[in-house]
């Protein structure tokens, strides 16, 4: 394609053409700063690429194409989708403030400086599967539209990622440096490698860090959200806190130094194959709480009655009680997940019961509620009763509560001292009645 082929609105078709500074002004300038579907494939920019106030009406592939100075698309809007897939980038890219009306991709491009995109607008999504962002990477405020994936890739440097509108997904991606991340709606960083502190903040969503390891600091906010951290690695001091109706739903198989939860809804959340209970910090948090009343059964005890208590989720699970966060619609998953009632892998593995006596039992001296604490005592107390190893137990529960419910000691010294006056009663009654008849007449 020559200039002179070149006209406003019209297919701009320039595959595997070396583009410099001066020759990209004469392309903008005979468009008339209105390129239609463009086709800049495999293209090699030489020069500055500034598209300050270029608006393109058709959709754009620039796949392969070397940016070797500034790719600037400031002040650029594009009507269709545009595909930068592979692209590599020498120097500073930035798409500040651009809006996309379609879709954009950048998969598998190489950013070996900083990168951009805050206050970006992307009608249709933003795709960055595998690409490496080897400088600073700023998307601070930026409008996700269908949300935006960045499955497997690599961070460099410095991720901010605030204040973004819509949904986002870092599978398996790695942060070798540190990661702050904000968004409404979903938020997916399972498989993920954090190497710096791992900042998350999340409204009215969802976050999934399940398998995510962290060797820095990690801190997740959530307002009115849930969150998932199943067999996550916490190396560095990690902080989970709520505002608002905000879960965890599970902590199973975490692996966490030290790790702090404060105003979070624990109803729901499994606690099994927990490595460190010990290590969990837990402040302003509510759990699950038993049923209360009579129940007759065919086992012993046949007459059994219920207190309420604070309970975990997994002993709900175990007894086969519901608990709030057993809802399909708030763990939509749950079914496909493995409880504390999972079979052992070996013979050597502990019993369930087994197991939640120990996490009640690590579990009861981080909690700041009294009442709390001491419900969990009780609780790792009934969990190796139910082990059904210790006959002393089934006494000790059955007499005074393992010594932490003397209420029931004494209702059954009150039923000891009523047993023993109406027995007194009754014999002094029957001795009465046999001095008080005559005796018997004697015939000869």
């Amino acid at each position: 394609m020559t200039l002179d082929e070149i006209t406003p609105g019209r297919l701009l078709d320039l595959r595997g053409t070396p583009i410099n500074g001066p020759l990209l002004a004469r392309i903008i300038e005979a468009t008339g700063g209105r390129p239609g579907r463009a086709r800049l494939d495999r293209v090699t920019f030489t020069g500055d690429v500034r598209l300050s106030g270029v608006t393109f009406t058709g959709d754009v592939s620039l796949d392969g194409a070397r940016f070797e100075r500034l790719a600037s698309f400031f002040g650029a809007r594009f009507e269709g989708n545009v595909s930068l897939a592979g692209a590599g980038f020498a120097r500073e890219l930035s798409f500040h403030g651009v809006r996309v009306r379609g879709h954009l991709s950048l998969d598998r491009a190489v950013m070996s400086r900083d990168a951009l995109f805050s206050q970006a607008v992307f009608g249709h999504g933003l795709s960055c599967e595998r690409a490496r962002f080897d400088g600073y990477a700023t998307f601070d405020g930026a409008m996700l539209g269908d949300g935006a994936s960045f499955r497997g890739a690599r961070f460099g440097r410095t991720l901010s990622f605030r204040k973004v509108t819509g949904h986002a997904r870092f599978d398996t991606a790695h942060f070798a440096a540190d990661a702050y991340l904000s968004a409404t709606g979903r938020l997916s960083a399972s498989r993920a490698r954090a190497d710096g502190a791992f900042d998350v903040a999340v409204a009215s969503g969802r976050v999934d860090l399940r398998r995510i390891e962290v060797t820095g600091g990690a801190t997740i906010r959530l307002t009115d959200s849930q969150a998932d951290l199943e067999g996550a690695v916490l190396r560095g001091p990690a902080m989970v806190t709520g505002r608002g109706w905000s879960t965890l739903t599970s902590l199973r198989h975490v692996d966490a130094a030290d790790l702090a939860l404060f105003g979070l809804d624990l109803s729901g959340c499994r606690f099994a194959g927990l490595a460190r209970p010990a290590a969990v910090r837990v402040k302003n948090c509510t759990f699950a709480l038993t049923p209360r009343g009579v129940r007759v059964s065919l086992r012993w005890p046949m007459l059994r009655w219920f207190s309420r208590r604070s309970a975990l989720a997994d002993e709900h699970t175990m007894r086969g009680w519901t608990t709030p966060g057993d809802s399909p619609a708030r763990h939509p998953a749950a079914h496909d997940r493995p409880t504390a009632l999972d079979p052992p892998a070996g013979p050597d593995r502990l019993t369930a019961p087994d197991r939640l006596a120990a996490l009640y039992t690590g579990l009861r001296a981080q909690v700041d509620d009294v009442d709390t604490s001491a419900d969990f005592a009780f609780a790792a107390m009934e969990m190796r009763r139910q082990a059904g190893r210790r006959w002393l137990l089934s006494l000790s529960w059955l007499l005074w509560g393992y010594g932490m419910r003397m209420g029931r000691a004494a209702a059954w010294l009150a039923l000891l001292m009523a047993l023993t006056v109406g027995a007194l009663f009754w014999t002094s009654t029957s001795h009465a009645e046999r001095a008080a008849d005559p005796p018997p007449a004697v015939h000869h």
